[in-house]
């Protein structure tokens, strides 16, 4: 549950990151280390609005991670079809994005589209190569089961190739009942039902991942416009030697 402690925190914590050059990146976990996650990852809800980011993200995967993500190794071409195909107004898509306002981990909760099963959804979910071992996936799968709940879904689906062993160890830790079939994989996750505490969390999370987002954007303005007016005066400077 988020509390006033953590909301207070996560808001101190967004106005230290604005003043930071969008250039330097928290760096990866140290090896032989314990990874400690940060207080709250900012997991905002993306609109068709964000389709090009979308692609962007998916395009950048490596083929193994295509493989993985997709079941099968998806061509840019397929990539684009997946992304033209998304339906926005039926699935939810939930997103990561780092300082620079690059995509670097999303989430798709498609809900079933059988009318026997309304109340079933399958989840997938990507990350990029440079953001692994920060615990995005499991944020991202965290934030799923939350909206799932909320919107009356009683089990959750995720289907995996059995080499996809990270994605299955998020199911795992979540309680999933895992069956293995050859190469693939199927889990399933029995969801409790929606109460005040659910709901409240999403608003509030959603709320400061808006928020989070916003900041991002004004801060990826300020440092353009200092970098823009940095160049000018270099400009005028080496014009000054010259003469």
């Amino acid at each position: 549950m988020v509390t006033p402690a953590t909301l207070f925190k996560a808001s101190l914590n967004a106005s230290k990151e604005f003043f930071r050059p969008p250039a330097t990146e928290r760096p990866l976990p140290t090896p032989g280390l314990p990874y400690v996650a940060p207080l709250m990852v900012p997991i905002r809800s993306i609109g068709p609005s964000h389709g090009e980011r979308i692609e962007a993200h998916l395009l950048a995967l490596d083929a193994q991670d295509r493989y993985l993500r997709f079941g099968y190794a998806a061509s840019d071409e397929q990539i684009r079809r997946y992304v033209s195909s998304l339906n926005f107004e039926r699935d939810d898509i939930f997103g990561i994005y780092n300082r620079r306002l690059e995509l670097i981990a999303m989430a798709h909760l498609a809900f079933s589209t059988n009318p026997e099963l309304k109340s079933c959804a399958e989840f997938g979910v990507s990350v990029l190569t440079h953001a692994r071992g920060r615990g995005y996936g499991a944020r991202l799968f965290d934030r799923a089961v939350m909206h799932a709940r909320n919107e009356g879904v009683e089990m959750m689906f995720i289907y995996a190739l059995s080499e996809n062993t990270a994605m299955l160890n998020i199911a795992r830790k979540a309680g999933a009942t895992i069956k293995r079939d050859g190469s693939e994989s199927e889990a399933y996750l029995v969801l409790p039902a929606a109460d005040l505490d659910s709901r409240m969390t999403e608003m509030v999370e959603e709320r400061i991942a808006q928020t989070d987002y916003r900041l991002k954007v004004q801060a990826k303005q300020f440092w353009n416009l200092l970098g823009a007016v940095q160049e000018v005066r270099r400009g005028v400077r080496e014009s000054r030697e010259r003469m």
